[in-house]
């Protein structure tokens, strides 16, 4: 089972970002835009997780909700992975208290790791962002990241963490996987 572990923001704050960036997406056709649905803060993805690891894996990811207090958080500025340049992610980017939403991460991954779930993504340094957009090649995409610099998002708390299933589209489906939550967490 596909796994990773995020905060979901409320639907206030996602209208938010879709109004924000509604005005952009005309001019990049070419761009896989990700759905308002499914916009999340991935924690840690956790890849390919075998079912007999689950018990011990929500029994951690509790357990590291337990040890963090709700955040403030807001949609700040953007960006794309690996570069402007040579993009293949586009990205909104979130305000906040950066090292407590890093020590989040680093929470969720160290009990995800430690029921059997290591993260393929172990040892990357943690960026919260939310993805907006994919590409299916690197493309220059400056002036897109030019006009997501300036967004600026209204606050919003995270309270919880979710693990969610992404199951991939079978052949001939759409290119959007669906997000399945297979349990939710409150923050402290």
């Amino acid at each position: 089972m596909r796994l990773f572990v995020a905060i979901v923001p409320p639907p206030a704050a996602t209208a938010g970002l879709d109004a924000l960036t509604a005005p952009l997406r005309p001019a990049w056709p070419d761009l896989r835009w990700t759905s308002q649905e499914a916009w999340h803060v991935t924690l840690a993805f956790l890849g390919e997780v075998r079912d007999e690891v689950l018990p011990e894996l929500t029994e951690r990811l509790e357990r590291a909700a337990r040890r963090h207090r709700a955040q403030s958080l807001a949609i700040s500025g953007g960006g794309a992975f690996p570069s402007p340049s040579r993009a293949r992610v586009v990205w909104a980017g979130l305000d906040g208290d950066r090292p407590a939403l890093a020590a989040l991460a680093a929470s969720v991954a160290a009990g995800a790791r430690r029921a059997g779930a290591p993260s393929p993504d172990e040892g990357r340094r943690f960026r919260a962002h939310i993805t907006l957009a994919r590409l299916r090649a690197p493309a220059d995409v400056r002036p897109l990241t030019d006009g997501l610099a300036g967004l600026a998002g209204a606050p919003w708390t995270a309270t919880e963490i979710q693990l969610i299933h992404s199951r991939l589209p079978g052949p001939g489906a759409g290119r959007t996987p669906d997000y399945i939550s297979l349990g939710v967490w409150p923050l402290a």
